[in-house]
Formats: C-alpha cells, structure tokens, sequence
C-alpha cells in the first residue's frame, strides 16, 4: 500500500491484457455508473465473483476516486475519464479529471470529529498501489492497482 506521484519519466511501463476508457458526467450519478461500470468490467476480465474481496476492493477505490475527481477535480460541464487496465498480476483503476493544480492530500488520519477526508485513507487500505500523475496543464490523473491474487499465490 503505496503512494506514488509520478512523472512521466518515472512512470513504470504498463503493458495492459485488456484496457478500456470511458467518460462519465462530472456528477455524483457520473460517480455512482462510473464504479458499477468498473465492478462489472473487472468481474467480467477476470472471471471473479462480484461478491469477492477484490471485487469489493475494485468498487471502493472507484467510487472513492470518481467521487473525488466529482468533488474537487471537476470544473463546470467538464467529464471525467474512467481508464481500467487488466495487467498480468493486477487490476488499475485510473480517474482523470480537470483540475491538475489539485494533487490529492498525502494521507493522514483524521480526527475523529471530522465528517469528511477519510476517502483516501480507504484508497490506501485497499489498493496495493496507488499514486497521481500530471501529464499536461489541463489534468491529472490518480490511479490505484489492486492484486488479482492474494500475495504468495
């Protein structure tokens, strides 16, 4: 459970099995479609139940990622991007959005009066990678990789 800020020059090499990428409204429903979108996708690549742990593990980082692109990554009329990629030992969610001067916070836990901030602490306890690179002026994208396979398998 790694964060990461990457550059170009620094981004690994990604050889996908399978990628797909679809725009979504910068909206809560955009949100909502965008993670049922990414759990019927990954059941369908991979042949997982949907009731799985990775199953759940792929529907809570999207939402959380698509909520947040919603929330503080989106300018007026402006889309998001769902990108998911099935690598050869993990499943890559990545959400880009409109707003690259907004990097997300490093993780902190927070206190425990407050309402909100605790979406990236659940990013960093189900993905086992996760990270945001900014490739131009106009957005920036944050990503997550879950295993397919539990460690030592």
């Amino acid at each position: 459970m790694t964060h990461h800020q990457l550059t170009d020059e620094a981004r690994p090499l990604l050889t996908p099995v399978r990628q797909l990428t679809l725009r979504f409204s910068g909206t809560r429903r955009g949100a909502r479609l965008a993670r049922r979108f990414a759990v019927q996708q990954f059941t369908e690549w991979t042949g997982l139940p949907y009731d799985s742990d990775a199953a759940r593990a792929v529907a809570l980082v999207t939402a959380e990622l698509a909520s947040n692109a919603v929330r503080h990554g989106s300018l007026p009329g402006r889309d998001f991007r769902l990108t998911l990629l099935l690598l050869p030992h993990c499943f890559r969610v990545e959400v880009t959005d409109t707003r690259p001067e907004r990097l997300p916070p490093s993780v902190t836990a927070q206190p425990a009066d407050e309402t909100s901030g605790r979406g990236l602490l659940l990013v960093e306890a189900y993905a086992d990678r996760w990270g945001s690179t900014v490739r131009d002026a106009y957005t920036k994208t944050v990503w997550a990789e879950a295993r397919l396979r539990p460690t030592g398998s």
